[in-house]
């Protein structure tokens, strides 16, 4: 016959076996549930290239190494590799481009946030980088909140708080602008 502390360890010892084949069963279960948490709606492409077009004239392309299409209550492409967009005139001529190391369109916002080492190189010369563009679509406009310096062919520069501007770049406000303009002989004022 067992001992009384015999007994009262075998009774601990299958006690415990329980207990840890349960908990064992328990975290599988919940490590299944989380994995089907971690599962999102997402379409993935990689090397991508969209032409925009209209009336049958290219518009604008867009290359990205890879876009993600999340098909959530509220759906957006998200481009975590970067993205480049080179806009062309009727006659198919580069009129600017925009990249940028991160970019987000949100669908039925009818918005596209271009963010990290953003660079809009005009077809002037003209280049203009900031860390954040945002496209509202619907009004074909593009603004930002944050500072945006402006680098011109003439070897001009200028720095602002924050710009919006036309969706072509030919209307654009800097607000609280400081500028370098280098003068030619014979430009600046004459000190007698």
């Amino acid at each position: 016959m067992l001992s009384k502390n015999t007994r009262i360890f075998s009774i601990y010892a299958l006690l415990g076996i329980v207990l840890l084949s349960a908990c064992e069963t328990d975290l599988k279960e919940v490590d299944r549930i989380a994995a089907i948490q971690a599962e999102e709606p997402v379409d993935i492409s990689l090397g991508v290239t969209v032409v925009y077009s209209d009336s049958a004239l290219v518009k604008a392309q867009m290359t990205a190494p890879e876009m993600r299409h999340y098909n959530v209550e509220e759906p957006y492409y998200e481009f975590q590799k970067g993205v480049t967009i080179v806009f062309y005139d009727e006659n198919s001529v580069e009129t600017q481009r925009i990249t940028s190391d991160y970019a987000i369109q949100k669908e039925k916002e009818e918005l596209i946030e271009f963010r990290d080492n953003v660079i809009i190189t005009r077809a002037d010369g003209a280049v203009i980088k900031t860390e954040e563009l945002i496209h509202d679509q619907k009004e074909n406009t593009f603004y930002n909140n944050v500072p945006v310096t402006a680098f011109f062919k003439d070897g001009d520069n200028l720095r602002g708080d924050y710009f919006t501007s036309n969706g072509d770049f030919t209307d654009v406000y800097i607000d609280n602008m400081t500028a370098l303009h280098y003068l030619q002989p014979g430009q600046g004022p004459a000190f007698r």
